[in-house]
């Protein structure tokens, strides 16, 4: 499903091309435009553009591959294979390069084989899987029966699962881990790999045509050898993707550079010395980040010194001390500057806030700018969009989405229905004129405003 806004445009040209690939493989892709089927869209939870869900047997997956014609083409053509392809002498060569990726299962017994199934159903997206009770392709290949052999097109070609064919989490563990190349370029046709393997990120920020790249490189395999499974090494174009770089809090342009990304805690780690010298650095860092003794970094605004405004502006700093204070409850707008839904939502935005602002020991209106401030580990969240209004109530952590109607009501009404602390705040006809411009559909953020990869 997608429709076409700024961000649509570049994976349309793409998802054509593939549409026209897939065509006479009676693999079809189709597309929604969410401006005239919004039940559509509402029923399938679409919130941001492009939005892409695969549907098989009726049934939706959110759509993980790449976003250009060949990824989608290969990803696709894994979605009409089965889950576990039967695997035999006369085929087993071919198969094994079929994919980069491709596991294959060598077994007496389709019984032997349970827990590899249950692998292949949760990781057909990104891998192919195949099962062989063929002993002449066991004899073809040189594997043992039984046994899991990963084979690549990278590093080693042919990997042997170590560990005991039952263990569904061993079993993910070393397909996540064996996945990806010791060292390699990331962008955006395999960032997805990675970010799905669950490990931190490790990234070598260079410009590709630096003299040193290539010696720096090999100094960092054996590092990247010793933490393979515990942290994934990759090298990036410090040029092409500068964005992601200040995304990891990386201030400098003075390349080569390092940083450390852990996206399933949501924190990031950059090394502060950049240049000719950083290679050096480097290990000590890892082994601290690895050890649990570096300090996240946290993006933010200078702390306001003075709160004169309605609204009771938020920065990264003192987000916990705002957010957290358990006598207070606390509604914030998470909102990008260039955002025009924002901006058509200030004026009602900021009355609520005057209508709060004696009882700030109370309940506060806060908003801030996910642009220039993270968003810290501990809120338990990122933003996909903007507006998002969040809701904490006092004296809890969990947070409530606002999703009702942008009007100076809506917002009363809500706070009323969730508040600990109990306000009687009267409205009249003036302050809800014309608030309903303001209550508009998200502004959905363009992928690589906050993450180019």
């Amino acid at each position: 499903m997608r429709m076409l806004t700024q961000m649509c445009f570049p994976l349309s040209l793409q998802y054509e091309v593939a549409a026209t690939e897939l065509k006479n493989e009676s693999i079809k892709l189709a597309k929604v435009d969410c401006t005239e089927e919004q039940d559509i869209c509402s029923e399938h939870g679409v919130e941001g553009y492009p939005t892409l869900k695969v549907f098989r047997k009726g049934t939706p997956t959110e759509y993980t591959g790449p976003r250009k014609s060949d990824g989608i083409i290969n990803y696709m053509r894994k979605q009409a294979l089965p889950a576990v392809s039967i695997v035999t002498a006369e085929n087993v060569t071919e198969f094994s390069k079929k994919d980069k990726i491709v596991a294959i299962a060598y077994v007496t017994s389709p019984s032997e084989a349970e827990t590899f199934h249950k692998l292949a159903d949760e990781h057909r997206d990104s891998f192919l899987f195949g099962l062989s009770t063929d002993s002449g392709a066991a004899a073809k290949t040189g594997a043992t029966v039984p046994s899991i052999v990963l084979y690549r097109t990278f590093d080693e070609p042919e990997v042997v699962y170590p560990g005991k064919a039952d263990s569904l989490d061993e079993l993910t563990s070393f397909l996540k881990a064996q996945s990806v190349p010791i060292i390699d370029e990331v962008g955006p046709e395999n960032f997805m790999t990675y970010a799905e393997a669950g490990l931190p990120l490790a990234y070598y920020f260079t410009k590709p045509d630096y003299a040193g790249k290539d010696k720096d490189l090999e100094a960092l395999k054996p590092l990247a050898k010793e933490l393979k499974g515990k942290v994934n090494f990759v090298w990036i174009d410090a040029e092409k993707f500068v964005n992601h770089a200040k995304t990891l809090n990386i201030q400098s342009e003075d390349w080569p550079a390092f940083a450390i990304q852990d996206i399933h805690a949501q924190t990031k780690y950059p090394l502060a010395k950049t240049g000719k010298d950083l290679i050096k650095a480097v290990p000590d860092f890892v082994k601290d980040f690895t050890a649990g003794k570096l300090t996240p970094s946290i993006k933010s605004d200078p702390t306001p010194k003075t709160q004169d405004g309605p609204v009771h502006v938020l920065v990264a700093d003192e987000f916990d001390k705002v957010v957290f204070d358990d006598k207070k409850d606390v509604l914030v707008e998470f909102y990008a500057p260039w955002c025009g839904h924002c901006k058509k939502l200030a004026p009602t935005y900021d009355t609520l806030g005057e209508k709060y602002k004696a009882h700030k020991d109370k309940i506060v209106i806060a908003k801030m700018d996910a642009t220039t401030n993270d968003i810290p580990p501990s809120a338990g969240f990122q933003v996909g969009s903007f507006p998002t209004i969040k809701f904490k109530p006092a004296g809890g952590k969990e947070w409530i989405d606002f999703n009702g109607e942008r009007t100076l009501d809506g917002f009363v009404e809500f706070i009323g229905l969730n508040a600990k602390n109990t306000i009687d705040v009267k409205l009249d006809s003036a302050n809800t004129t014309g608030a309903d411009e303001a209550a508009a559909a998200a502004d959905p953020k363009p992928a690589h405003a906050h993450d180019e990869l």
